[in-house]
């Protein structure tokens, strides 16, 4: 068995991907990297700056400035920093650049869980386990509504909805790194699923590798 074990899972919004990765990073003693704050973290660090959003160059430069290991998820969660994000993602040189920043902080010991749309896929293609992590788009639109409900937030079920089919399309059909699930990996639907159940099935996964 190598000292380096990679986890990835991959799966749409609100899928429950993120907290299955941190509860395995928990139980496992590995680094968690939620690959979507990356980008976010590229745009936050554009918008810090006051530096043009349109210049693939530019951001190229905040991509290589971003520590994987310090992302503050409380402050890139900003509704600005994601908006900043999606035209940052749509960058092929970016992209590139944030992948090779993955492929080490998963590459160095004792190896990482990293959740995302192209992990197993494109990131850590010879992962020790991969997971997609899918629910249908009503509960994942309910899962949503309820989250923002809990934070005090405005929640109109059917946005929310309509929201996670246009991203689904959007991630599903894009030409670099479209979302699918990896041909060896295995298929959580937590549709009828909680955390716990999700996470008990992940670790018999983990577990049989393992022991091998």
């Amino acid at each position: 068995m190598s000292d380096i074990f990679i986890i990835a899972i991959d799966g749409p919004a609100a899928s429950g991907k993120g907290t299955l990765g941190r509860r395995l990073s928990q139980e496992l003693a590995l680094p968690h990297l939620d690959t979507g704050l990356t980008y976010r973290a590229v745009a936050h660090e554009l918008l810090r700056g006051d530096l043009p959003l349109d210049d693939e160059s530019v951001a190229v430069e905040a991509a290589l400035r971003v520590d994987l290991a310090k992302l503050d998820r409380a402050t890139l969660s900003d509704h600005a920093v994601g908006n900043a994000a999606s035209k940052v993602a749509a960058m092929p040189a970016v992209r590139r650049t944030l992948v090779e920043l993955q492929r080490d902080f998963a590459a160095s010991p004792p190896g990482a869980v990293l959740d995302g749309r192209d992990i197993g896929t494109v990131v850590c293609p010879d992962a020790d386990v991969k997971l997609y992590v899918t629910a249908s788009p009503e509960e994942r639109a309910k899962r949503r509504w309820k989250e923002m409900q809990d934070k005090g937030q405005d929640a109109d079920y059917q946005e929310i909805l309509d929201d996670i089919a246009a991203r689904d399309a959007r991630d599903m059909g894009r030409e670099d790194s479209p979302l699918r699930p990896a041909d060896d990996a295995h298929l959580l639907d937590t549709s009828q699923m909680d955390i716990e159940t999700a996470f008990q099935r992940a670790m018999t996964f983990v577990e049989m590798v393992k022991s091998r």
